[in-house]
């Protein structure tokens, strides 16, 4: 399945055996996804149809075209977009069956059990122990499979938390190991007893962010993603992921928060200075040239798996926003100092384009944290993609258990 104008034909015999105004909306999504219209490049029976990835822009404007609903892909970014690859490539087949369709539906949000307050750059150092209940070793080989896991630990940062059915959750299964070694990775039911969730108030005055306090929460080790001890490569895939869908996401010319001002800029003539001008010229520029990169990168993952240029996109997502919503507030004067409410709310998403310039300007500021921060970033870009000599990791060969905290 490599040819547009079969994609094209099949998703019109779908849409006339589905029509849009005849067919409520998750049958319709369900529909699409036993359809291979869902995400075309996975494997058919799992949403896709085996085609390169570059093709499901024929099917999404098609769709688009005909009035089709969609899957509300930003109430579920992090299942999509870093979720999903990760259950696809080291998921068992009852892994995959079980979670993909309803991921991809919207009907289960995911969210990320990851960083801790303890471990947030150094996300490796992480300390949430799994414990097995049978009390088999935590060294055992991806056979030896059965019983519980026993899970008690804090985790923090954690978007959409307070809506998530599933989460993708790391803990340290061995600490008798050094720290990349000892590390498992779990899908976590965030309905089970013992996960506790509470909101983290932001300088928005939102909570999209939560922490997330594990005790004795029981995990079966059917939702092991990974063999045991494996779970940092299995992060990794996640990790990689995770960047290209926060700083590659498919934009059209002044999608984003280059949007907003270069609308401000055409209708209030009265707010133009010439060392605005300058600024506004430059970043427009800038952010065309990461939505045109970005949409190379998408093209080079249709070959396989995204790497750590991905590193290289969220970076530039962050500094651009930080400095467009910066200047947004310079251009708006006193109104880009309004702030629309303060109330505590937790939302379902995050919408930079749908806020008011003082939304925009504050939440940029956790750009350069979120997804890794910028200062790791630079480092995976330094070593890994221009293959400059690493930094010294005197921690590289300790236990975990013997590492200063």
């Amino acid at each position: 399945m490599t040819d547009a104008d079969e994609l094209t034909r099949r998703t019109a015999e779908f849409l006339a055996a589905h029509p849009v105004d005849g067919t409520d909306r998750l049958a319709f999504l369900r529909a699409r996804f036993d359809a291979g219209l869902a995400w075309v490049h996975y494997p058919e029976g799992l949403g896709g149809l085996g085609a390169p990835r570059s093709l499901q822009a024929v099917v999404d404007a098609e769709l688009e075209a005909a009035g089709a609903p969609d899957n509300d892909s930003r109430r579920n970014g992090i299942g999509l977009g870093m979720a999903a690859p990760t259950i696809l490539k080291y998921g068992t087949e009852e892994q995959k069956q079980r979670y993909l369709r309803p991921l991809w539906t919207g009907e289960e949000v995911w969210c990320q059990l990851f960083s801790e307050p303890g471990a947030g750059s150094d996300l490796a150092a992480l300390g949430t122990r799994a414990v097995r209940e049978d009390g088999g070793t935590s060294r055992s080989s991806e056979a030896e499979s059965g019983g519980d896991w026993v899970v008690n630990g804090q985790k923090v940062w954690t978007s959409g938390a307070h809506n998530a059915r599933w989460a993708i959750l790391i803990a340290r299964t061995d600490p008798d190991v050094p720290k990349h070694a000892g590390i498992t990775y779990f899908i976590c039911d965030m309905t089970d007893p013992g996960v506790d969730v509470r909101p983290l108030r932001q300088i928005t005055g939102e909570a999209e962010f939560n922490e997330v306090f594990l005790t004795d929460v029981r995990i079966p080790d059917s939702r092991r993603l990974g063999a045991i001890g494996d779970g940092w490569r299995v992060a990794q895939t996640t990790l990689n992921n995770e960047r290209v869908a926060i700083g590659g996401m498919r934009l059209p010319r002044e999608g984003g928060m280059i949007g907003p001002v270069a609308k401000t800029w055409r209708e209030r003539p009265e707010l133009r200075t010439h060392d605005l001008h300058q600024r506004l010229l430059k970043l427009w520029v800038e952010s065309e040239v990461a939505r045109l990169t970005a949409e190379r990168l998408r093209q080079q993952l249709a070959a396989g798996q995204p790497g750590p240029e991905g590193a290289g996109m969220k970076l530039a997502f962050a500094r651009l926003n930080q400095e467009i919503s910066g200047l947004e507030v310079e251009l708006r004067g006193e109104e880009g100092l309004l702030y629309d409410d303060w109330t505590l709310r937790r939302p379902e998403l995050v919408d930079f384009t749908g806020r008011d310039t003082g939304y925009r300007y504050l939440r940029a500021k956790g750009n350069s944290i979120e997804g890794g921060t910028s200062e790791v970033l630079l480092n995976i870009v330094a070593e890994r993609v221009l293959g400059l000599p690493a930094e010294p990791r005197t921690d590289k060969d300790v236990a975990w258990k013997d590492l200063a905290r």
